[in-house]
């Protein structure tokens, strides 16, 4: 926990040695004699500092350390106004010209959108864990998980779930419930108070919009068949293919909400790029993406074909050639 100033939602200021001076948190004499400088840095689960702090400034909010404390919040705005270009509406889903964006004017709408995609329900709708309403009209969804994600916030280019939703994880932190800011009370909704473990649909979506954990674990081998395909058609890109495929493979460990269809699109996608650049023959790249497929999703036949005709015909417009050979 780190206290927040009076009626508002960022930490209590340095004090004026700190804010006279330059130096790290860590170099910081505040933090270990049990002051609250420099932000989140100064959050802290010693009971007895928590009860000294909140029993001289009982006007203080109440901000959580999200990594520190094992927290991922998908912090959901609710500012309406207009979307942005429609490549930053959900990053990395293509939305077509044709599909009306009309009436999509905030982050519930476009976290609904995406939940819809996958067949999931929105997080803003998940009884199961700890919601709360923000005084502006938007939510904070809490989740556990034991991986550092990292943060983002909902416009950036460079890492971000959907437009006008945050990630609160690794290096941030939020405002708990019961806080009361200048213009309202962050209002826990429901019956259920505790943080449910991160849905696995909502860690692939965060892996595949670049949230990446600092510990990734090694992906596992492809079927051996696949694998052995690849050597008997002298590709020389064994290693390659096996990279390539095993994120597909990976979803047979999940019955569902693995991102199946966009891991499958994108090894499809590569693969194309691989026949383009004749490193690897059309009908091989076929076989070896139907194989992995069924073994994961097993039955889904006409799903699967759907998916590789589209992603190997994207990718064999873009030839992907190695650094060592010129195109």
């Amino acid at each position: 926990m780190l206290p927040l100033s009076p009626g508002r939602k960022t930490p209590v200021g340095n004090c004026a040695d700190c804010r006279t001076s330059s130096h790290a948190p860590a170099q910081c004499p505040c933090l270990p004699a049990g002051r609250w400088c420099h932000g989140f840095h100064a959050a802290t689960l010693d009971q007895d500092r928590i009860r000294q702090w909140w029993r001289e400034r009982p006007q203080f909010g109440i901000g959580v350390a999200c990594g520190a404390a094992g927290l991922i919040v998908i912090d959901i705005d609710a500012h309406v106004t207009e979307p942005p270009a429609r490549d930053r509406i959900l990053p990395g889903i293509p939305i077509g010209e044709q599909v009306d964006l009309t009436g999509l004017t905030n982050g519930f709408h476009t976290l609904g959108v995406l939940a819809a995609l996958r067949g999931r329900t929105s997080p803003d709708q998940d009884t199961e864990t700890l919601r709360v309403r923000t005084p502006s009209g938007g939510m904070h969804v809490w989740y556990r998980s034991d991986r550092s994600w990292q943060s983002s916030v909902g416009s950036s280019p460079a890492r971000a779930l959907a437009w006008q939703v945050d990630i609160r994880a690794h290096g941030s932190y939020i405002v708990a419930p019961g806080t009361h800011v200048r213009n309202g009370p962050y209002t826990p909704i429901g019956a259920t108070r505790e943080p449910a473990p991160l849905p696995a649909w909502l860690a692939h979506e965060l892996e595949r919009t670049g949230h990446l954990p600092a510990h990734i674990p090694a992906p596992r081998l492809v079927p051996p068949r696949a694998r052995q395909a690849v050597a008997a058609a002298g590709s020389g890109d064994s290693d390659l293919l096996t990279a390539i495929l095993a994120p597909v493979h990976e979803c047979g460990r999940v019955a569902e909400g693995a991102g199946f269809s966009y891991l499958l699109n994108r090894a499809a996608y590569t693969l194309g790029g691989l026949v383009a650049a004749g490193r690897l023959a059309r009908q091989e790249a076929d076989s070896f993406l139907r194989d992995t497929a069924l073994q994961a999703r097993p039955g889904q036949e006409r799903r699967i074909d759907t998916i590789i005709r589209s992603g190997l015909a994207a990718g064999i417009k873009r030839p992907l050639h190695d650094s060592g050979r010129q195109p």
